[in-house]
């Protein structure tokens, strides 16, 4: 084996972020704290992303190092970052999994004021689908199941805090019991 290539990891995301149409950082979840350490250093490369790629075609981009996948909708653009070792297609299916959950949670209307309204549920998507950097799911059924997700049911953005709350403790009891 060759001695220069680097050890295989779990840790193959190093950072997802939605911007706007104009660039703008609606979420951004870091998992690598050494890669861009400061809230500044975190804009600028988001920056530099946006400015790569929103008016390109492509599905994917090389920017510093890393490897980016992303995917715009109406007045979005996602974006999932990895290692420039990253293997394109896990980072895709992240993606993938992420705008899909998304998209089922909004009731396919994938725009900035609709994602804003629904944040929390935004947030929990995320956080099932990749945690502290480790991609946990691609399935965008077993993360709408595991935000305990309905279509005929309130969306998120109708529960209260108490009802997230209660919901996601049920979770954790259920996964630590298994």
């Amino acid at each position: 084996m060759d001695s220069t290539s680097p050890e295989p990891s779990l840790y193959t995301v190093k950072a997802v972020f939605i911007l706007d149409n104009d660039g703008n950082r609606l979420l951004s979840k870091y998992y690598d704290p050494e890669l861009y350490p400061s809230m500044k250093e975190q804009k600028n490369f988001e920056r530099n992303v946006f400015n790569k790629t929103h008016k390109a075609d492509n599905e994917i981009a090389f920017l510093e190092g890393m490897t980016i996948v992303y995917k715009s909708s109406i007045d979005l653009f996602f974006y999932v970052v990895g290692s420039a070792q990253e293997n394109e297609l896990m980072l895709m299916s992240v993606l993938n999994c992420l705008f899909d959950s998304l998209s089922q949670i909004l009731r396919k209307n994938v725009e900035r004021r609709c994602l804003l309204d629904n944040m929390e549920g935004v947030f929990l998507v995320v956080d099932e689908i990749i945690d502290g950097g480790v991609i946990l799911e691609s399935d965008p059924q077993q993360v709408l199941q595991k935000v305990n997700y309905r279509a005929d049911e309130n969306p998120l953005s109708e529960q209260s805090v108490a009802q997230v709350l209660q919901s996601a403790k049920e979770q954790i009891k259920w996964s630590i019991l298994k």
